[in-house]
């Protein structure tokens, strides 16, 4: 039996915004992006909205008290086919869970729920020069190169906006 055996999945829902703000410091720590993760936290009224949300699914993985690992996915309904994808969006484990199985245990999680939405598929993106990471997904997955572009959002005032 392995050590990610010790552990429950849960997920988060709107009750549960102590347990999301842990989760968000795992993530400063894992990632080391307090600025992200940390600095300037959203009140607990948009955790509560957020979590929820049918389409965000956020999952951690206790050991005892401690929060072993995390995940944040979000459902995305596509317009091309009647079909929707989860596009798994944040994942860490605390330092001393790493490779002992908590990783694949959040994420095999995450393929339930998507079949059980019938999800065409759960896809994932990895920074390059992660290879923890990108050795995890490829052992689950099929990998694809594409190039990801951050686009600055324009002003509020233009007039093409959406109302």
């Amino acid at each position: 039996m392995s050590a990610g055996d010790r552990v429950t999945v849960r997920r988060l829902g709107p009750g549960d915004v102590a347990l999301a703000r842990e989760m968000n410091a795992l993530f400063a720590e894992a990632f080391e992006d307090p600025q992200n993760y940390a600095d300037g936290p959203p009140d607990d009224g948009w955790f509560r909205e957020v979590l929820g949300r049918e389409s965000v699914i956020a999952l951690i993985a206790v050991a005892g008290d401690a929060i072993a690992g995390a995940a944040v996915a979000y459902e995305l309904d596509k317009l091309e086919q009647r079909r929707r994808e989860l596009y798994l969006y944040d994942l860490a484990v605390a330092a001393g869970w790493r490779r002992r199985g908590v990783a694949t245990r959040l994420i095999d999680t995450l393929r339930r729920h998507a079949a059980k939405r019938a999800c065409h598929t759960l896809f994932v993106q990895a920074d390059y020069g992660d290879d923890p990471a990108i050795a995890l997904y490829t052992k689950l997955g099929a990998r694809e190169d594409v190039m990801q572009f951050d686009i600055a959002p324009g002003s509020a005032g233009e007039s093409d906006a959406i109302d």
